[in-house]
């Protein structure tokens, strides 16, 4: 089972990786289609942050079902079912009339696609050696950013030539059809997991949400994941066109670099963490240094010239995708057969928290007066953003906290004849 052809490597990565491609690419396509949601429904800053942040909530709210699921039913069925929703929520989003159709259509596509990275996860924990786990990881987050991609310059030069409602009928029968490819081309396992009663599997999370180890680092990496995603996802492009003052064109192809800088930064970071490992180096060790970066880059993009803008915000998307590596962290720190609810758990918190920030920023926002432009007010994203940052720097603090709890902990279970 872990020694697998190529060509049945292409059947296992390339149609979860394709998963993770339109699943991304849904998250982030609300940065480019912004104004023209505005501009069709009149939507205020703080019903956008919504909008889009349904999705998270989501996706979130079936996080731990989903960790189920995955470890009793296995991913391929489990994402393949999923994606059916996936492409219903395309295609009612794209024939919505109102804020409350949007909302609905967004709902299920967040529900729908709640499975495209957690499925990956745990089907490559049984294909692929544990070894290579941070390296498969980093390639498969790198699909994602491939999604985000395709979501900026290449969506603003199609809506030259449709409208928005047409991108989402697009994007309805291209998850229609993934749904299809992963169902029958993914192999099955030639081992099934051993059954677990529903007690059991209810007292696998209650493990996983009980550990220490878990929730050491599990704020961490989703308030930072919650900026991220919130930022990228929705604020940048705002930010770009009323603060620095970018056209639209200009801001979407600032966001097709962020993209690039993240499919990079997957890769990249998934590479050293590996590296890093057989050096000594643990993966949460690498997986904080790398969120420090993080919450100084988030301060920097509100302090730096605008000469620098490029540049900080290409190191945003390239450092913002690294708490990835904490994923792998963790499901080696707990038995194979929780993996699933271990990586899902973490997403759980991560969702929700995205959904929080995502809104919470968006209200923020509309304490400002709207320019007559449109425009929403610098200060706005100031305070918006900086209470994301403030909020990491609280859960910086608690992960040494919780590291000096459990430390003190082994050492008084050592002591102990």
């Amino acid at each position: 089972m872990k020694n697998l052809s190529n060509a049945a490597l292409y059947r296992v990565f390339l149609p979860f990786a394709a998963g993770y491609f339109i699943s991304y690419h849904f998250r982030v396509v609300n940065a480019v289609l912004a104004p023209n949601l505005v501009a069709d429904l009149g939507i205020g800053p703080a019903s956008l942050g919504l909008l889009s942040s349904v999705y998270f909530i989501a996706f979130a709210s079936f996080q731990l079902p989903l960790g189920v699921l995955l470890d009793r039913y296995g991913p391929r069925r489990t994402e393949g079912v999923l994606l059916l929703f996936a492409a219903l929520g395309a295609f009612i989003f794209g024939r919505a009339e109102s804020l409350a159709g949007l909302v609905a259509g967004r709902a299920l596509i967040g529900f729908g696609v709640s499975a495209c990275l957690m499925a990956a996860f745990k089907a490559y924990t049984v294909w692929f050696d544990r070894k290579n786990w941070p390296l498969i990881n980093g390639c498969q987050m790198a699909s994602g950013g491939l999604g985000a991609l395709v979501a900026t310059s290449p969506v603003e030069m199609l809506l030259g030539y449709t409208d928005w409602r047409t991108v989402f009928y697009l994007l309805a029968l291209a998850t229609l059809g993934l749904a299809l490819l992963i169902f029958f081309v993914v192999p099955e396992q030639d081992k099934k997991p051993a059954a677990e009663s529903l007690a059991s599997q209810l007292g696998g999370i209650k493990g996983v949400f009980s550990s220490l180890t878990f929730w050491q680092i599990a704020p961490l990496v989703s308030l930072s994941q919650a900026s991220f995603l919130s930022i990228q996802g929705l604020w940048a492009g705002p930010w770009l066109r009323d603060v620095i003052g970018l056209s639209r064109a200009a801001a979407a192809a600032l966001l097709f670099w962020i993209a690039v800088s993240m499919i990079i930064g997957w890769i990249v970071s998934g590479w050293s963490a590996g590296r890093l490992a057989a050096r000594g180096i643990s993966l949460m060790t690498t997986t904080v240094s790398y969120l420090c970066i993080f919450i100084i880059l988030q301060i920097l993009v509100m302090l730096v010239p605008v000469s620098w803008n490029t540049l900080i915000w290409c190191l945003f998307g390239f450092v913002g995708v690294t708490p990835i590596i904490a994923y792998a962290a963790l499901s080696q720190s707990f038995p194979l057969n929780l993996s699933g609810r271990v990586t899902t758990g973490v997403n759980l918190l991560v969702f929700v928290a995205a959904f929080s920030g995502q809104w919470v920023i968006g209200a923020i926002i509309e304490q400002w007066p709207i320019g007559a432009d449109g425009s929403y007010h610098v200060q706005g994203f100031r305070y918006g953003f900086s209470l994301m940052i403030a909020l990491q720097i609280a859960a910086l603090v608690w992960y040494f906290l919780a590291g000096r709890i459990i430390k003190t902990k082994q050492q008084e279970k050592n002591e102990t004849p």
